[in-house]
């Protein structure tokens, strides 16, 4: 059955023709793996509108290349440029709409933040990797997932990646995630929450005084 159907399936081609960039979700399964429901919602979006948004996977060297070590996952890119927004596990429920929201702002190339946060990102000096771990039926999860990916998108120095926490249960064990979303930044800031922009951007810049 497919899993999106009527009028659900007609916002998402819409949505989709409206790209101004062709973008490419580069998946990532591990060797020999099938992807179960991953890659049957991967490979259902990849066929709405294939001249504005499909699917490839990705080659083991480039899950080396981009340190994916979590599958099943992909990667989102326009036009061949990556801009540091990754999914690990399938985006159900409400991580669908921070998959949309994802692909339009990688299309983009670009996203409307506010100065001060802006001169926070722009003043990171060596990368940063902002992990949120979500289930798909938490209503909140997706706003931290957006602010990961936005900053993702913003600055080269970060990588924004959202985790699905029922997917990794020893990787949720291992951070302690009791709560979703919890926000883990470069291993040394970690909290719980959807925050607004401006605090989190402030965690951000926390996180890169701290060695890991």
């Amino acid at each position: 059955m497919p899993f999106l159907q009527g009028k659900d399936l007609e916002y998402v081609r819409g949505e989709f023709e409206k790209l101004p960039r062709r973008v490419t979700a580069v998946l990532f399964v591990g060797e020999g793996g099938s992807g179960g429901v991953f890659k049957d919602l991967m490979e259902e979006v990849g066929a709405i509108a294939p001249g504005k948004f499909s699917v490839r996977y990705g080659t083991p060297e480039e899950a080396e290349e981009k340190g994916i070590d979590l599958f099943p996952s992909f990667s989102l890119e326009a036009d061949g440029e990556e801009y540091g927004v990754y999914f690990f596990g399938a985006p159900l429920g409400y991580e669908f709409a921070s998959f949309l929201e994802a692909v339009r702002d990688v299309a983009e190339g670009e996203v409307e933040l506010g100065e001060s946060i802006r001169d926070e990102l722009s003043g990171l000096s060596s990368p940063l990797v902002i992990s949120v771990f979500v289930t798909p039926t938490c209503p909140y999860c997706p706003l931290a997932v957006r602010t990961a990916h936005r900053f993702a998108v913003a600055s080269p120095k970060i990588r924004g990646e959202m985790i699905m926490a029922s997917d990794f249960p020893e990787l949720a064990k291992r951070y302690e995630v009791m709560a979703v979303p919890t926000v883990v930044i470069n291993e040394v800031v970690r909290f719980e929450g959807a925050i607004p922009e401006e605090e989190f951007a402030a965690m951000v810049a926390e996180a890169a005084t701290i060695q890991p």
